[in-house]
């Protein structure tokens, strides 16, 4: 085996009623559907199911590129039980590797920060930014010893439209053949040069499927956001067009009371609506990206168990916007109004989750600007629970 690249998590399908109960959901048709059953949301079978054969095979977002522009740059992350870390090299090149050090096996960076080499915290061995091993104090004396060609194993990295994109899965199909429909849609928002200007993290006390869905429908803005965005997006203006494999969207027409949704006037790359449309997208599993001509926001989210997600939460301008003084102000201002935003929706969602825990829970009919969360439960069902699976057991 070669200890300088990443295999393949091997799938493990659970078996527990969840599945089957999810099997039988998406088979019925949209315009009869309801929501997921509970047990997709408590089962602890099913997380681990989800652990195997989504987040240990699919590409998962680890942030925005520019986040870690210079050399020496870093961000971490856990993916499926697997400490990673993300380094910008010495050549300018984007790194991903195992975060664990090949002597006691601690982890060796943490959050994000920059650094000339990586350091060991608890014996000090020390790596070269490309994971060489370049020192290891008091070995001398241990003939099983030979620093040359001790590296940190690797972990799949490409980058799409600005984001660092990390699989634990050595064949999975590269990003950009993924989601080229995705990058087809939105070329006129030139969303790789969108800034990031701030970055976040959080744990929520609810399942990460709850945000997702949560995201990927609009129907809840006039109610669950009255006190903040509600207003700013009519119900008859969103757009839940039919799901594709890799993602789904919808979009809404932004109120030009919020000015830095539209395009700015020296954007000269759109024209008509799509100078005002945001675009909701969810990129499978769970990188929900709000798009407006004018800013960006998203969230990466990863299962911390059955009950809590932990959140990236980050999200910046459009390159029209980024010398513009009045803009910065006005971001400053929309900064603020999405935290409140988060707030309502931490709240609906968990009251969403204790809901699910109940015996009295009982999925209801979806309405039709709820198409994407029908079409997240297909993806769902295609990884954890695939038809040919489920007749061998």
């Amino acid at each position: 085996m070669n200890p300088t690249t990443t295999q393949t998590v091997a799938p493990a399908i659970s078996t527990d009623g969840a599945i089957s109960e999810l099997r039988s959901s998406v088979a019925i048709p949209f315009e009869q559907a309801h929501a997921m059953p509970p047990s997709v949301y408590t089962s602890e079978h099913f997380l681990q199911a989800e652990i195997a054969n989504i987040f240990g095979q699919d590409w998962f977002c680890a942030g925005r590129a520019s986040s870690i522009s210079e050399p020496g740059e870093y961000l971490t992350l856990e993916l499926a039980g697997q400490p990673i870390m993300v380094i910008r090299d010495k050549n300018g090149d984007l790194k991903a590797q195992s975060n664990v050090c090949l002597h006691r096996m601690s982890t060796l960076l943490e959050g994000r920060g920059k650094t000339n080499s990586i350091v060991c915290p608890y014996h000090a061995w020390t790596y070269e930014l490309n994971g060489q091993l370049r020192g290891a104090p008091a070995m001398e004396e241990n003939t099983s010893f030979c620093k040359k060609g001790m590296q940190l194993p690797t972990i799949r990295c490409e980058q799409w439209l600005g984001w660092i994109m990390v699989t634990l899965n050595k064949d999975a199909p590269n990003v950009a053949s993924q989601l080229s429909e995705v990058s087809d849609m939105v070329a006129d928002y030139d969303m790789t040069n969108y800034r990031e200007t701030f970055f976040e993290t959080h744990v929520w006390d609810t399942n990460w499927k709850v945000l997702a869905e949560n995201f990927m429908e609009s129907y809840h803005l006039p109610v669950c956001h009255r006190g903040t965005i509600g207003t700013l997006s009519k119900l008859e203006d969103m757009v839940c067009p039919p799901g594709h494999k890799a993602f789904n969207y919808h979009t809404i027409l932004k109120d030009e009371s919020l000015k830095i949704a539209m395009a700015h006037p020296d954007n000269t790359r759109m024209e008509g609506e799509r100078r005002r449309t945001t675009y909701l997208l969810a990129i499978y599993p769970s990188l929900l990206i709000t798009l407006t001509p004018g800013y960006f926001w998203y969230l990466s989210l990863h299962p911390e168990g059955v009950g809590k997600v932990r959140i990236m939460f980050g999200g910046g301008m459009s390159e029209d916007y980024a010398d513009d003084a009045q803009a910065q102000e006005h971001f400053m201002e929309l900064k603020q109004l999405l935290d409140d935003v988060n707030i309502e929706d931490r709240g609906c969602t968990e009251k969403v989750y204790k809901g699910l825990c109940s015996e009295f829970a009982k999925p209801g009919p979806l309405s039709h600007l709820e198409r994407p969360n029908y079409d997240f439960a297909h993806y769902l069902a295609s990884k954890v629970a695939p038809a040919n699976e489920l007749e061998s057991t």
